[in-house]
């Protein structure tokens, strides 16, 4: 078994050295509109700290983005109005859509050096939990799948990751989610600090792009139905933790929003993206040809399987993925847009925690699990 840790160990780091080379390789200047909007945030940051997040237009005295504009021949430079990824507010300003997130992680890096590092960083901590996976594993059919998982993930982090510069971080915190979701609901004892801890990870990556908010989902449900079963104060901690943990992580987009839009609630999104759910064959149809296609089978089955072959505490975990993975699903499948990674965070999120959870049961439970087949209640899966 050492033998083929090692052999999967090497697959995972020789994809990550063979994603590193290829990332040394990419410009920044691809002409794409996103990622132009991402580089002004950074830009606005390393220019005005903590005033970065305040993205209105007049605040491009310095003409950085209506040079980056100028570089790709866009016609109406000038007029902010017009600019890309950037929205008017009722107050009269102009500013960009995005959450802060992604700009901030940039801007750590220099300017014009700040893609390929963050994209690497993000890299470096998805093929680190890849080959924990790995290590963890007590038996051959488990270290096969952990190896075969974690070469995906790693591989990922190239296509469809680079799509967007948003996908990098929250691919990271899906992977770091998926361990703690993993290693909270398999403890004797389940901690309230541990809950904050993924809390905050998951409302952090809201941060990064707004929908991601839709992963606590899941979550929520789950602790919810606890607390109305139990009534306990243990129960009514874990909630609390948890949803003080969101908030915390989510706090520089509630202040951006109230800089930019005026209200923490308020979206700095156009009325393109803020549109009523109507499923679309059209769209449908676009999952069904996309990448996107074989990571939904994939969680929905892993899900599936770890419900009916899992015992009682990785049960559990399939629950809180199950719920995430419908509520996700309902929302991006009656989505009237489509894109090549937006179903890919709830995707690996759910991938990663029924991972874990599988590699974290007890020996002697897995050995029994395979020869059970039985469903369980609904009141033993959440006991």
């Amino acid at each position: 078994m050492k033998i083929a840790k090692l052999a999967f160990g090497l697959i995972c780091l020789a994809i990550l050295a063979s994603n590193i080379a290829t990332m040394s390789r990419w410009s920044e200047a691809r002409g794409v509109y996103d990622d132009i909007c991402y580089l002004r945030q950074a830009h606005l940051f390393q220019r005005l700290g903590i005033g970065g997040l305040n993205t209105n237009a007049a605040l491009d005295y310095d003409h950085y983005f209506e040079g980056k504009m100028k570089e790709i021949a866009f016609a109406e430079w000038k007029d902010p109005i017009r600019w890309p990824c950037h929205n008017p507010m009722p107050g009269g300003k102009v500013v960009m859509q995005y959450p802060p997130g992604t700009g901030l992680l940039l801007a750590l890096f220099p300017q014009g050096q700040q893609v390929v590092p963050l994209y690497i960083a993000a890299s470096l901590i998805v093929c680190g939990l890849a080959l924990l996976g790995i290590f963890m594993a007590r038996t051959l059919p488990s270290i096969a799948g952990a190896g075969v998982f974690g070469a995906l993930a790693v591989y990922l982090m190239i296509n469809p990751a680079k799509a967007s510069y948003s996908v990098a971080p929250t691919m990271a915190v899906c992977a770091l989610a998926g361990f703690l979701t993993a290693l909270w609901l398999t403890r004797d004892k389940r901690s309230v600090l541990l809950i904050a801890l993924i809390g905050v990870l998951l409302g952090a990556s809201v941060n990064f792009r707004l929908p991601n908010a839709l992963l606590v989902a899941g979550y929520c449900l789950f602790l919810a139905v606890a607390f109305l079963r139990s009534r306990t104060l243990a129960t009514f901690l874990q909630g609390l933790g948890f949803g003080a943990g969101v908030l915390i992580g989510m706090t520089p987009t509630l202040i951006a929003q109230a800089v930019n839009a005026g209200s923490p609630l308020a979206t700095t999104y156009g009325s393109v993206d803020v549109v009523a759910p109507a499923f679309d064959l059209a769209v449908l149809g676009q999952y069904l040809r996309d990448m996107q296609f074989v990571l939904i089978v994939l969680a929905i089955g892993s899900t599936a399987w770890l419900l009916r072959a899992g015992e009682g505490r990785m049960r559990q975990v399939a629950l809180v993925v199950a719920g995430n993975l419908l509520a996700n699903l309902v929302f991006f499948l009656s989505h009237p847009i489509f894109t090549p990674y937006y179903v890919v965070p709830i995707a690996m999120l759910s991938l990663w925690s029924v991972s874990f959870a599988w590699l974290m049961q007890p020996e002697e439970a897995g050995e029994a699990a395979v020869l059970r087949r039985g469903p369980a209640s609904l009141e033993a899966l959440l006991r």
